[in-house]
């Protein structure tokens, strides 16, 4: 396969050709008709042979708008998806190596880009070459665009460099008017079929290019078969369908207040234009967004010779996938339908026939198709989605792609190909999106449930939740209690709700988005999450939420999805997941070329259990806070909270520090061997205390206090500003004592570890350090415990002290943090709400998506590390900090350690380990893995 054309040839070979032809073209930019020219004979294909377009040209360096294919002949190939697309590139590559291709030609995704910014106007000389594509296509098929007896119909179809499938708009039969239905009747004494074919365009030009409704078109057609008796679209009668032409026409001319037009050329640029246009529709952008599409042109557009489906009993169409996309077997999962056209099957219009129909009425297209269906999984080396028609009995290709599949299918498929021989083990793990894995890990909806969607939120942690509406953590837990499965819905969550959120199969809020309070919690406790559901009204008084004029009451079943963020009315059947020995044999393979360790935030023995099943490689954050939530501690930790002095805060503290000791026990004991690093106290105390009177009156009588004294220490804790308040290394210095009692728990239960024949490796993490001295004061304080508690149990134990890099001016000072820190971990949620200045939990679901939209960020920044920024910072960070120590270690701890792109970039910064969620850690090794992988690092298999 050779590489794409220089741009100053293929560009002047378009103005090579100069001779004649008697076939019509598209109107020049001015309106004048353009010059007419045949495609030369001399013709040289991309492997040094014949071509599809002429050698010879005039200088200038002139891009090359227009790409043609067909007749085994291109001048593209696979590799261009940047400038021809996806669809583009792999037209003109099965062209080239002989498919039956319908010949036609590719306009670059250059061009659509160009469209933009010439303020929606056409590029020069684009509309000329669009006239020299069409004359190809006429003399390929000896037919004629517009007139004559052998009239040539054309399709239009988008074509993006990453797959964005039914995003873009298409447009078919392209070419029709009264004039050239009366000679295709003329020419297949099928008048049905010509009908068919101008009321399906008729229908598509006023929805894609005009913006008329479809549903007026459509229902006409309703019309006519409730008035005919009709069952089916293909019982209606060529009579029947030439008076629905007729009718079309009206809608048309009531719609757009214009005739529909007649001129083939008006019908060409209007579809060219439209498809230019389609790239920025809302579905298109919510695409490019919700899948991290960025750095692309534009679209590209297609334009090929029509092939017909639907022109006789010899007909058909059908979309096929080389091996089955939800499982990943060896089989040809394939839908025909007889005497239809594409949009049939891709819209579910009618319900397609399995492959086996085929082979029944159409044996040999039936082994035609094997064969290409052999030939393309050979030639792509993966499995391909193709879309085809049969005209008469003859097999065309219209289309190929890498498939979409299943996180299960994908790796069964990427195994299968190392066993078969077409690739290697490590292209086996870079054709696996590490992402989907998350897929294998929590419960999926049957793919086969056809459920009523309410809405979609933010999809905010993977799984298949079912369960009643609760409102508040109290009903959680009483349903709970009797053994109901629960949803709970709330605006947002807080750390009150732990106990409910624990208890409840999944989270639906109103409010927050993927690294919110809900969105966190529910990734750790391994919990379904929805967030940020915009549409999402609720009424906890009368206790039931609206959704688009739906009422779901409590005590309602709904189900969420959070891989999608659908939210379903009723329970939608699961089906619960199993790793199995492909899972297995992908770690293991990761595992062979990885040299970035993975670890897992855990807070729990439960937490660090799962994460160590799924290979994690010690715990990178362990955020003590959580341990405080818990109903059987929270009071006490208001105690301390509401003590008037020192005394009566550690006479409060001494009341956890046991409960703290066996939490650390537990956590060492299920990490044996592996290092647990652990962030003492973050959050500001007033998260601790209630803010709801009635609950207020409740603690007070339960801690024996005034709830005065409640209300007054919410008042007096509160900040303007919490996260840039009283908090982390902040909190540490003024009330020493918290981090006196954390520090001791974690050293005796080191202790107690060793004592039990359990390797026990603490890390202690002091958060949000943004001046060394802090750093200093704090680390003399915590070494001074660590100390005190060798003495006492007459062993010493070699305990590191590090920090977490969240704030940008401990970035920006590293080397001066080193002097006193074992170890950096760079808190990356907090590090790119203070660098961007953006309130994650505010932003997401609000002015962020449209910033993504509008590409001020690519993607979002709490989604993905912004690297020109906040990645700025961490490179300045792990230099500066290795300059003073070079062997400093240093990790991620943010919701960024488990995304596939930001591993990257930690890998590229020389980073020890990333941290994540125990459900993303067999995600961070396959990432890790790929990345290791593209930047050659690692033992790369043989």
């Amino acid at each position: 396969m050779s590489a794409a054309p220089k741009k100053t040839v293929a560009a002047k070979s378009v103005r090579a050709a100069k001779v004649e032809s008697k076939g019509t073209v598209p109107a020049s930019p001015s309106g004048a008709r353009a010059s007419v020219r045949t495609v030369p004979a001399a013709l040289t294909n991309r492997d040094g042979g014949q071509s599809a377009r002429a050698a010879e040209a005039p200088p200038g360096d002139i891009p090359q708008r227009v790409y043609l294919f067909g007749g085994g002949k291109a001048d593209g190939n696979a590799k261009m998806k940047d400038t021809l697309g996806g669809k583009g590139a792999n037209l003109a590559e099965m062209a080239a190596i002989g498919l039956p291709v319908p010949p036609g030609f590719t306009i670059t995704t250059d061009q659509c880009a160009a469209y933009f910014t010439g303020g929606n106007q056409f590029p020069a000389g684009l509309i000329d070459d669009v006239a020299h594509g069409i004359t190809f296509i006429e003399q390929s098929l000896g037919r004629t665009f517009g007139h004559g007896g052998k009239p040539l119909l054309v399709s239009i179809r988008s074509g993006a460099a990453a797959s964005m499938p039914g995003m873009m708009d298409t447009v078919l039969n392209l070419g029709l008017n009264e004039e050239t239905v009366k000679a295709l009747i003329a020419e297949t004494g099928n008048a049905r079929f010509v009908y068919d074919s101008y009321r399906r365009f008729i229908t598509m030009y006023g929805d894609v290019v005009m913006h008329a409704p479809r549903k007026a078109f459509e229902e006409e057609f309703e019309h006519l078969k409730k008035a005919r008796g009709l069952k089916q679209d293909t019982d209606a009668t060529a009579d029947d369908l030439r008076g629905l032409c007729i009718k079309l026409a009206s809608v048309y001319r009531a719609q757009t207040g214009q005739d529909f037009p007649q001129d083939p050329r008006v019908q060409l640029r209007a579809a060219i234009e439209a498809v230019f246009r389609s790239w920025n529709n809302p579905r298109a952008n919510e695409y490019r967004r919700i899948n991290r599409v960025v750095g692309l042109r534009g679209t590209a557009v297609n334009v090929q010779a029509m092939v017909f489906g639907n022109l006789d009993d010899d007909s058909g169409t059908g979309v096929g996938f080389t091996r089955d996309p939800s499982t990943g077997e060896n089989t040809f999962y394939c839908d025909v339908l007889f005497k239809a056209q594409g949009e049939d099957v891709v819209a579910g219009i009618r319900t397609p026939l399995h492959l086996d129909a085929l082979k029944q009425r159409q044996p040999k297209v039936h082994a035609e198709l094997l064969g290409v269906r052999a030939t393309l999984e050979k030639h792509y080396r993966d499995m391909q989605d193709i879309e085809f028609t049969i005209q008469s009995g003859r097999l065309f290709i219209l289309q190929c792609r890498n498939g979409k599949r299943t996180a299960r299918a994908a790796l069964h498929i990427a195994l299968d190909l190392v066993k078969e021989g077409l690739i290697s083990r490590e292209e086996a793990l870079l054709k696996i999106d590490a992402s989907s894995l998350n897929q294998l890990l929590h419960p999926t909806f049957d793919p086969a449930a056809k459920p009523k969607v309410l809405a979609e939120g933010v999809p905010a942690s993977p799984g298949a939740a079912v369960g009643r509406v609760v409102f508040s953590s109290k009903q959680a837990e009483e349903h709970a209690m009797q053994g109901e499965k629960v949803i709970l819905v709330r605006r947002e969550t807080s750390a009150d709700d732990i106990r409910g959120m624990a208890l409840s199969e999944g989270f639906l809020t109103a409010r927050g988005g993927r690294t919110s309070h809900a969105a966190v919690v529910a990734r750790q406790l391994g919990k379904v999450c929805v967030s940020g559901c915009g549409a999402l009204e609720i009424d906890e008084v009368h206790q039931f939420f609206a959704l688009r004029g739906v009422i779901v009451r409590a005590g309602d079943v709904i189900s969420l999805d959070g891989s999608t963020g659908k939210v379903m009315l009723g329970e939608v059947p699961r089906v619960k997941p199993t790793l199995g020995q492909d899972f297995a044999t992908i770690m293991r393979w990761a595992e062979d070329v990885r040299t970035l360790k993975v670890r897992a935030n855990a807070d729990t023995p439960a937490d660090a259990h799962k994460a160590r099943e799924f290979g994690a490689q010690g715990i990178g954050l362990c955020r003590t806070e959580h341990m405080f939530f818990d109903e059987r501690r929270i009071n006490k930790m208001r105690e301390m909270i509401l003590a008037k002095d020192v005394i009566g805060r550690k006479k409060a503290l001494a009341k956890l520090e046991p409960m703290q000791r066996e939490d650390f026990l537990g956590l060492f004991t299920e990490m044996n061997g592996l290092p647990v690093t652990i962030r003492l106290l973050d959050p500001p105390l007033h998260e601790f205390l209630p803010l709801d009177p009635r609950t207020q009156e409740i603690v007070a009588e339960e801690i024996g206090v005034q709830v005065e004294e409640i209300q007054a220490a919410v008042a007096r804790l509160h900040e303007a500003n919490p996260m840039l308040g009283l908090r982390g290394v902040r909190l540490g210095l003024m009330f020493p004592e918290a981090y006196e009692m954390q520090t001791r728990a974690i050293v005796d239960a080191a202790h107690d570890a060793m004592e039990r024949g359990v390797v026990a490796l603490p890390e202690i993490m002091i958060p949000l350090i943004g001046h060394v001295e802090e750093l200093k004061q704090m680390r003399n304080i915590v070494q001074g415990v660590v100390d005190q508690v060798n003495i006492a149990r007459g062993k010493k134990l070699e305990i590191t002290i590090g920090t977490m890099i969240e704030v940008p001016r401990a970035a920006l000072t590293a080397d001066r943090v080193a002097e006193q820190a074992d170890f950096f971990s760079f808190g990356t949620n907090d590090l790119t709400q203070m660098t961007l200045g953006v309130s994650r939990d505010d932003a997401e679901g609000g002015f962020l998506t449209e910033y993504v939209v509008r590409g001020i960020y690519p993607i979002d920044p709490f989604a993905t590390i912004d690297k020109d920024g906040v990645g700025r910072l961490m490179k300045m960070g792990v230099e500066l900090g290795r300059q003073v120590k070079p062997k400093l270690k240093v990790g991620i701890c943010g919701e960024h350690g488990g995304d596939p792109d930001s591993i990257s970039l930690c890998l590229e910064l020389g980073f020890d380990y990333v941290s994540c969620s125990p459900y993303r850690v067999p995600v961070a090794r396959l990432a890790a893995a790929q990345a290791a992988i593209k930047a050659g690092k690692g033992t790369l298999f043989k």
